[in-house]
């Protein structure tokens, strides 16, 4: 019993959600017109869960490049109405399109003239005779037993949201590099935004040895570094290997006397390089390539002088991965 409840009220919420597809018509066009060409701020109001509705469809559009917030319409008449501006545009959601709270903002928001998108399931309610264009999210049933907790309505309303947010995305050539900079503590932002130079180690910090440097100081500078490896530079400061963790394990299979090797003598040669100026998410992609755990760096226009070193824990804890 309990499983096909559960079952029947998602299909009937997918089935609300794919019938609004016929629904989008030039009203939703001119809704996306107004939105895109809006030099104030998009405001939404509903009361109940169509308040609910409103805050995340609001909360989307802000994510998305569109200035955006959500008015409780009681608030509304107490005082908040001073929050809108005459350039703005006001977003008001209600299934029946009779809600008392609602309609009482109506007169107010046309006295200061702002156009008014109306989401309805009554396309021949009081609100939907108001709006300057409605958007229907009317629905066949709500998915409760008997008819009339908001369900599939909210979740139809909830949809047509997302449907107008993305529209006017695109509208407004909005772009990932941009969605990427309202988003700068999330995953996205950070792999968008965050560079090399912003997580390497650099200074002294980087690990570094001569040629000629013999194993055991080879090994104290990967110990006090604790990167599990060392970059190894010639006469000229030239990167022109490095040793890691693995060479060490390698080279004991093979030499009884490892301690008293150079440097040169253990190194892989032609180490991978990263820029300093590229983004982070790019060197762990290199690290993947290659099945390595760090990337030395370079600036440019001095493309074998190292300015740091990028280990594969760095972009961990940037939250990269």
């Amino acid at each position: 019993m309990i499983v096909e409840t559960a079952k029947k009220v998602l299909k009937i919420e997918a089935e609300s959600i794919l019938n609004l597809i016929d629904k989008i018509n030039e009203n939703f066009v001119r809704a996306v017109d107004l939105i895109s060409t809006c030099k104030g701020k998009v405001v939404l109001t509903g009361i109940g869960k169509s308040g609910f509705i409103s805050k995340k469809i609001a909360s989307t559009l802000a994510s998305t490049g569109t200035p955006s917030f959500f008015l409780h319409p009681a608030d509304g008449v107490h005082g908040d109405l001073g929050m809108l501006s005459p350039k703005d545009v006001v977003i008001v959601i209600s299934n029946s399109g009779e809600t008392a709270e609602v309609l009482q903002l109506i007169p107010l928001l046309k006295h200061m003239k702002l156009k008014i998108i109306v989401f309805t399931g009554n396309a021949n309610s009081t609100l939907a005779s108001r709006g300057d264009t409605i958007i229907n999210t009317s629905v066949k049933e709500e998915a409760c037993p008997w008819g009339f907790v908001p369900t599939s309505s909210t979740t139809a309303a909830l949809a047509m949201g997302d449907a107008l947010a993305i529209a006017v995305l695109k509208k407004k050539g909005f772009k990932q590099e941009n969605f990427a900079i309202l988003h700068p503590g999330g995953t996205l932002g950070k792999r968008l935004l965050l560079k090399v130079t912003d997580l390497m180690h650099s200074g002294s910090a980087v690990p570094l040895v001569r040629e000629n440097t013999i194993m055991k100081d080879v090994l104290l500078e990967m110990t006090s570094k604790r990167l599990g490896v060392t970059g190894v530079v010639n006469k000229s400061k030239n990167l022109v290997g490095v040793i890691t963790d693995g060479d060490l394990r390698r080279a004991l299979e093979k030499h009884s006397d490892l301690l008293n090797k150079k440097a040169l003598e253990i190194m892989t040669t032609n180490p991978k390089w990263i820029s300093w100026d590229a983004l982070a998410v790019i060197a762990l992609e290199l690290m993947e390539e290659y099945a390595i755990t760090a990337l030395f760096v370079y600036k440019r226009g001095k493309p074998t002088r190292v300015v740091g070193v990028i280990h594969l824990h760095d972009l961990l804890k940037a939250g990269i991965v």
